[in-house]
């Protein structure tokens, strides 16, 4: 398929105001620009609302117009630990030896998704990163997706400033470096293999020329340590890998970690994971079926509707069957307005995730009033939904080939919704105390009645809050 008729597709898809902004960006955005794309900073620059423009970029990387990329950054550092095309890719855990530091990731705290143009789009530097400079691969590569740097005349700057020595090294070559060490901690790191040596220089200068060889390839699990005086030295790196590597000569003073300050804030994989039109459009291309990735933080919302078993009887099968349906419609569409997802359908109970507190709070009163809409439309007055929600660590999962959450956050968000009663929100405290939760509350002039509670299968009873 040509690129415009990928383009007439996605016009199908999605606003066209979005679809335009995409295009031109395409046309005349420079190569950085069309390179890992966050789609927060994207939907901002352009005062575009952020979910269609993720539900967008979603549509764009299924017809090849994009190709989505999940990228894990170091917490410490902000550098790339690692990129692939798909979150089952990510593994359980990671070494960062620039840090010295081994991490569990978390798809909200370490995962960001972005966007590459695709090369049969339009082909950019960042599609062959074996011809960027070192200077270049540092910034475009290594830092720019987890750290807010400078480009330009000033990136070169400040390497010059903090690097010794900056070399590119062809595959199964040797260079010999020639330089003075300060006496001040030096790190030598290579961004591509990760492999990292610490040279701790202190002492008495001298001025013997020492000499030190560093091998680099892929796999090494933690950094070399080495002390050494200050003075002369020959530092012969060595490329064992068939890949070209870029290795520094860093001085790991102030100005070098005062880059790791600036923290770029994007788009992560956990609000990816909560978005519809991800789960609609990949579906059974998430995680592997033994694959379990930690989430620190996602709002879990249960509904249930109110005497369906006598709906059924009341009305009978097939008109509460058809009745049951169009009340998932309507809930769906307020989860889908709300930036969150349906997860799942249980007998005629939801379970949607939302990837912050007021989100789903947010939803929940629109079902709320959503329902009361339906039952007025239908000319009755028994489709009620009670509701609960709850926001805390969990596990994504596989089941039943779909993605899924696995938890006591999972337990307590359906616990809660249990003790609901028509057309209520119980929520709890990690959603009740948030920040954003309460300015929505204020804004509406709404208040919420606490009580205890002891949740089945929750050893300690737990505070539950009617929103009023």
């Amino acid at each position: 398929m040509s690129r415009d008729a990928r383009f007439a597709s996605l016009a199908q898809l999605a606003r066209p105001e979005i679809v335009s902004a995409i295009a031109a960006i395409v046309e005349s955005g420079t190569d950085a620009e069309l390179h890992r794309i966050n789609v927060r900073d994207f939907a901002a620059a352009r005062d575009l609302p952020l979910d269609p423009v993720v539900d967008t970029f979603v549509h764009a990387s299924k017809l090849g117009l994009f190709d989505m990329s999940w990228n894990l950054l170091c917490p410490g550092c902000g550098g790339l630990l690692d990129a692939s095309a798909g979150v089952r890719n990510v593994r359980a855990s990671y070494d960062c030896n620039l840090c010295a530091t081994a991490y569990t990731p978390t798809l909200d705290d370490m995962v960001e998704v972005s966007f590459t143009v695709s090369p049969s789009v339009r082909r950019i530097r960042q599609h062959d990163p074996d011809q960027l400079s070192p200077h270049e691969y540092y910034r475009e590569m290594f830092f720019n997706q987890g750290l807010v740097v400078p480009g330009g005349d000033v990136w070169s700057t400040f390497m010059s400033d903090v690097s010794l020595e900056a070399e590119a090294i062809a595959p199964h070559e040797k260079v010999v470096l020639s330089t003075t060490l300060p006496p001040q901690f030096i790190i030598v790191f290579d961004p591509i293999t990760h492999a990292t040596t610490f040279i701790d220089v202190k002492g008495e200068p001298t001025k013997e020329r020492r000499d030190v060889s560093i091998a680099f390839q892929f796999g090494t699990r933690s950094a070399t340590r080495l002390e050494m005086a200050p003075g002369p030295v020959r530092i012969t790196l060595h490329n064992t890998t068939d890949r070209r590597i870029v290795p520094g000569v860093f001085i790991a003073g102030d100005k070098f970690h005062d880059l790791f300050h600036h923290r770029r804030t994007f788009f992560t994989a956990k609000h990816l994971l909560s978005n519809q039109t991800f789960r609609d459009v990949y579906r059974t291309d998430t995680l592997a079926v033994d694959q379990k990735l930690a989430i620190s933080n996602l709002t879990i919302l249960f509904t249930d509707l109110k005497s369906s078993t006598e709906l059924y009887e009341r009305v009978g099968d097939l008109v509460a069957y058809d009745l049951v349906q169009k009340h998932f419609r309507v809930l769906a569409e307020v989860v889908r307005a709300e930036g969150g997802a349906v997860v799942k359908t249980i007998g005629d109970a939801i379970m949607a995730t939302f990837p912050t507190p007021e989100r789903g709070l947010g939803a929940a009163l629109g079902m709320r009033d959503a329902m009361l809409s339906f039952n007025r439309s239908t000319d009755r007055d028994d489709l009620l939904v009670k509701i609960g929600l709850h926001a805390g660590p969990c596990l994504a999962v596989t089941l039943n080939d779909r993605l899924d959450y696995f938890g006591s956050t999972v337990n307590i968000a359906a616990r809660v919704q249990g003790l609901a009663s028509e057309q209520s929100v119980l929520t709890t405290d990690p959603v009740i105390t948030n920040a954003a939760v309460k300015s929505l509350m204020e804004a509406r002039g709404l208040g919420a009645s606490a009580q205890r509670a002891q949740l089945k299968g929750i050893a300690d009873e737990v505070t539950v809050y009617e929103i009023r």
